[in-house]
């Protein structure tokens, strides 16, 4: 039988809640800041390391958006990108639903086309070398003007095709969904998906707001939604997905310690939990060091271990027979593994 990490690594999954941007590792955050002249606030990759110290989302934010100014060209989404994919495949990854923050760049003058056309090299890349399929799901920045947001959103009309989802992202506490309801309803009317960070940091009433207001098909994060026994019984009977990160959660304090995360009570509840990496760069570890981490604080079986990654499938934005095809390949794999 294999060890707990091969078994976790080999598992065929999915991940759903995935920051581009977030990814960016301090090696190659110093690379790109040398191609481009730029100058970083920092002397070396152990002081960027040492940077990540942070407890709260907002300081995490801060050092996030510095950090995304190295990226200037397609070539450097490109490579931001494919560095993501090749990890990902590593940890058994068959197909990634990537968040990419479009403001962020926009704002500082980097062209829309610059940003997707980067990951969508990459995107096609992954696909052809590792066997990795990718969608996009293009983020609004919730502590920008819900008029920011439509701007974007006519920005992006050229590649629409290209993008499954629209999602709401950044600061949570004090910028609600509501915020969001009209640009939400106009990507719904052009065919989009909506996702939404909902019950990080704010309360429950967001996760309430998110499916209410903005009609959501995930929830990314959801983890307060337990504080309120008639949202999750909602939550279970619409079998609404959860986009859990673990380590983010304990990064931001969003649970003190690993041994307490709710990851196996939600499935015990019934909830659609899924385990993904959040900004791995920032938060210490892709999706296989996520599973890790919760497999070993929470003493999860490999059967719920293999609910976690059928959940991602079957929760993600493929086609039918696509899921049914990577459902047979977790069967297989537990046959092979049990």
């Amino acid at each position: 039988m294999v060890d707990l990490e091969a078994f976790v690594r080999g598992l065929p999954k999915a991940e759903l809640h995935l920051h581009i941007e977030g990814s960016l590792e301090p090696e190659l955050m110093f690379a790109l800041a040398a191609r481009n002249g730029i100058a970083l606030p920092y002397p070396s990759v152990e002081a960027v390391r040492a940077a990540y110290a942070f407890s709260n989302l907002q300081d995490f934010l801060d050092i996030y958006y510095a950090g995304a100014g190295v990226l200037q060209t397609r070539q450097d989404f490109h490579d931001l990108a494919i560095a993501y994919f090749e990890r990902a495949a590593a940890d058994g990854v068959r197909h990634a639903e990537v968040m990419f923050d479009p403001q962020t760049h926009t704002d500082r003058g980097v062209a829309f086309a610059e940003v997707i056309e980067g990951l969508l090299s990459a995107m096609a890349q992954a696909q052809a070398r590792l066997g990795l399929s990718s969608v996009l799901i293009m983020s609004f920045l919730r502590h920008l003007p819900q008029e920011a947001a439509f701007a974007t959103l006519d920005m992006a009309g050229p590649w629409l095709d290209r993008i499954v989802a629209v999602g709401l992202d950044s600061s949570e506490v004090g910028h609600p969904p509501e915020k969001f309801e009209a640009v939400f309803a106009a990507a719904a009317a052009k065919g989009l998906k909506r996702v939404a960070h909902a019950g990080e940091e704010g309360p429950p009433a967001y996760v309430h707001q998110a499916l209410d207001l903005l009609g959501v098909d995930r929830i990314d994060h959801g983890n307060r939604a337990l504080e309120d026994e008639a949202l999750v019984a909602r939550l279970v009977a619409q079998k609404m997905t959860l986009t859990v990160c673990p380590l983010s959660n304990h990064k931001l304090c969003v649970v003190d310690d690993l041994a307490e995360h709710p990851i196996d009570r939600m499935l015990d509840l019934g909830l659609k939990a899924t385990v993904n990496s959040d900004d791995p760069a920032y938060f210490g570890g892709y999706v296989g060091d996520n599973y890790l981490a919760v497999a070993k604080a929470r003493g999860l079986s490999r059967e719920a271990l293999a609910q976690l990654a059928r959940n991602s499938f079957t929760g993600s934005f493929l086609p039918a027979e696509a899921v049914a095809s990577h459902l047979r390949a977790i069967d297989a794999y537990l046959a092979a593994h049990g």
